[in-house]
């Protein structure tokens, strides 16, 4: 059943802004209109390389076994999520892993047998993980990936080269929670139902879409202001 979202007139969204927090990079970036800009992402290797430091609330990518990070001195820090890139042929092992913050995984094909990106991500949320997105997959993969994440307990966060592709996943998350055509929500996203959608609305997409690594997090935030995302 599709979860129902309203379209009305905007208002103020305080902290249910649909942009709150969504984008994150390895930059060390300030403030952003409509407080777009999320957690830095940090790879743990740099954290122990920064022992007796504080890095403060940040995305963990995990590029050191975790248990180096357990037993070893490193930067003190509050993490958010943990981030992991893993072959499907180790995901067994990826989501027996256990972490303080939620994880999510980044999975990537390594053989012919490979489930598909809708069915790994329903692994992956039957196990309590978060389904990662890499940038550039299909639009048909895309959108049977979000029909498994409309449905399920976990939200997403993604990886894209751009705007263009921020507001092409915040577009097919909105299709697929109102159960509208998710193909061509992504293939043509319209900024203005997003700047439509009520605070109750973002909020709920929000719980979709977690966030959205970005080469750039500033330079994507002032772009969908000036689409007038806030």
């Amino acid at each position: 059943m599709a979860i129902p979202l309203s379209l009305g007139v905007p208002r103020s969204r305080g902290p249910q802004s649909l942009l709150a927090e969504l984008l994150s990079g390895s930059q060390d970036t300030g403030p952003a209109a409509g407080g777009a800009l999320g957690p830095r992402v940090v790879p743990a290797s740099a954290l122990l390389d920064a022992a007796g430091t504080d890095a403060g609330r940040i995305i963990v990518g995990l590029d050191v076994d975790p248990a180096v990070l357990r037993t070893n001195e490193q930067a003190s820090y509050e993490a958010v999520r943990f981030h992991l890139d893993c072959p499907a042929s180790q995901l067994g092992d990826a989501v027996a892993l256990r972490l303080p913050s939620p994880l999510a995984l980044f999975v990537t094909a390594d053989g012919s047998d490979d489930p598909g990106l809708a069915e790994t991500a329903q692994q992956l949320a039957d196990a309590g993980r978060i389904p990662g997105l890499a940038s550039g997959r299909g639009i048909g993969e895309v959108a049977d990936f979000l029909a498994v994440l409309a449905h399920a307990d976990v939200g997403y966060v993604a990886r894209a080269r751009g705007t263009a592709e921020v507001l092409a996943l915040l577009s097919g998350t909105v299709a697929s929670l109102r159960g509208d055509d998710v193909r061509a929500a992504l293939a043509a996203p319209d900024p203005t139902r997003l700047t439509s959608l009520i605070p109750e609305a973002a909020e709920a997409v929000r719980e979709v879409l977690l966030g959205v690594e970005v080469h750039d997090p500033a330079l994507v935030a002032r772009e969908l202001a000036d689409a007038g995302l806030r």
